[in-house]
């Protein structure tokens, strides 16, 4: 059997929402496309171990702590453009303004932060899971997501403005019948 048996198959339908929360996660296109090369060569020299298991779960943690590797490394400040770059093809939301608004707002939380916003409401992933992928205990995960929350309350309020949008809160909110 070939050890990368299927890893063709898995990076051709896996890779643009890997790449989607590589961009979240870096705030830059081009950075991004860096982080999942990299985390997919890492996953690939590891294939025939994962492969019958997360793979998924595994390229996010890879993707997480190729990023925190990155910005202990080296110090670069990130700028935002005031448009998104044009190759990224087309906008899949309808509000291109509320679209640059996030990723602003994304852009100003620290890293670790913005990865527990990312995993959290992007990737819909449990606490317990999120402290998994990020290696972390649940109750780093929950302080990390109760300032960010707070930052981008106090930061970018017109996130709050629009009547009917779902904020990143709006879980804690909803009540179960």
């Amino acid at each position: 059997m070939d050890r990368y048996e299927g890893f063709r198959e898995f990076v051709g339908s896996r890779s643009a929402a890997l790449s989607r929360v590589a961009y979240l996660l870096t705030g830059d296109f081009h950075l991004a496309q860096d982080l999942l090369q990299s985390a997919l060569a890492k996953t690939a020299a590891h294939w025939g171990r994962i492969r019958d298991g997360n793979p998924d779960a595994y390229v996010r943690r890879v993707l997480y702590h190729e990023h925190a590797s990155g910005w202990r490394r080296r110090r670069v400040s990130e700028t935002l453009a005031a448009e998104p770059p044009a190759h990224l093809g087309s906008d899949p939301t309808p509000d291109a303004t509320l679209r640059l608004t996030v990723l602003r707002a994304l852009a100003r939380l620290p890293p670790r932060q913005r990865a527990v916003i990312v995993l959290r409401f992007y990737e819909d992933l449990t606490e317990v899971q999120i402290a998994e992928v990020l290696d972390v205990t649940a109750g780093t995960v929950k302080r990390a997501k109760h300032d960010a929350l707070k930052r981008l309350r106090t930061d970018a309020p017109e996130l709050l403005d629009e009547p009917g949008q779902a904020t990143p809160d709006s879980e804690s909110r909803q009540v179960v019948t």
